[in-house]
């Protein structure tokens, strides 16, 4: 690696340590702010919704910025003609990700309310005082349950002999970024997320999918496996921990392509 590659690569680096650090300052806020809504009377759906559109808003925010931005003062007419086309693109993808934003996010709260009576839960009592009680076990999500569920869902999903790996390939590393309190009730969340975004799927499926144009160039191999219902609703809740848990297993450019085609609201993808 030449030097100009490892200075790009260290900065990189940065860049997405500075994002984690955001990432996770939003996720304790966002439960501070999930409790204060709670204490007030609201439902976790209203809950929900409000967060949502304040997280919308602050993205709305950032394509008020990009779009007033311009090129530096004295600039070429060529200069400024493409920092204008390249405000255009990206202003567009912000839009994108607030009318996902604004829409997405739901059972956020639930799953905060359940985290925060797990964490103020008392102590079991001492030995002396009462037999320590076993543990609950811990869900188990069922690789072939979800292929199941997955496989309810033809208009985002290839046909079996067009699919260009075995159903599941992907599936243990997408599972293994579900937190354990949101393993019980996944499925059902899952086909939530499927239904919500059915038109997007059946699109995607359309233009990249297997015997599409970008598809015969050995691109957006993914696109059309069952298992790729679950890895898209991670990349909305969990982009960091999929990324990473990626990278330690699969190919990179698999879960690159994907993103590219799916637009998500955190995109990882350089």
């Amino acid at each position: 690696m030449s030097t100009e590659q490892q200075q790009g690569a260290d900065a990189y680096g940065q860049e997405l340590a500075r994002i984690s650090h955001h990432q996770d300052e939003a996720i304790d806020a966002r439960f501070i702010v999930f409790q204060a809504l709670a204490a007030a009377g609201l439902t976790n759906e209203q809950a929900d919704d409000i967060v949502s559109k304040v997280e919308a808003g602050a993205v709305a925010s950032a394509h008020t910025w990009i779009s007033e931005s311009s090129p530096p003062h004295g600039s070429e007419q060529h200069f400024e003609d493409g920092w204008f086309d390249g405000v255009r693109d990206v202003a567009s993808y912000l839009l994108r990700i607030a009318d996902s934003t604004a829409t997405t996010g739901r059972g956020l709260a639930a799953s905060n309310a359940m985290l925060l009576a797990h964490l103020q839960r008392p102590d079991s009592p001492a030995p002396e005082e009462a037999p320590a009680e076993e543990p609950a076990p811990a869900v188990v999500l069922e690789a072939t349950d979800v292929l199941a569920a997955a496989e309810r869902f033809p208009w985002a999903l290839a046909a079996p002999g067009k699919r260009h790996w075995p159903d599941g390939e992907f599936l243990d590393v997408a599972l293994s970024t579900v937190p354990a309190e949101e393993r019980e009730g996944y499925i059902e969340r899952l086909e939530a997320f499927v239904k919500e975004h059915r038109a997007r799927l059946e699109e995607m499926l359309r233009a990249y999918g297997p015997g599409s144009t970008p598809a015969s160039h050995g691109r957006y191999a993914l696109i059309g496996q069952p298992e790729t219902l679950v890895i898209l609703e991670r990349m909305e809740a969990s982009p960091f921990a999929l990324r990473g848990r990626w990278d330690e297993e699969e190919e990179a450019v698999l879960l690159d392509d994907l993103e590219y085609v799916w637009g998500p609201r955190i995109r990882l993808s350089r």
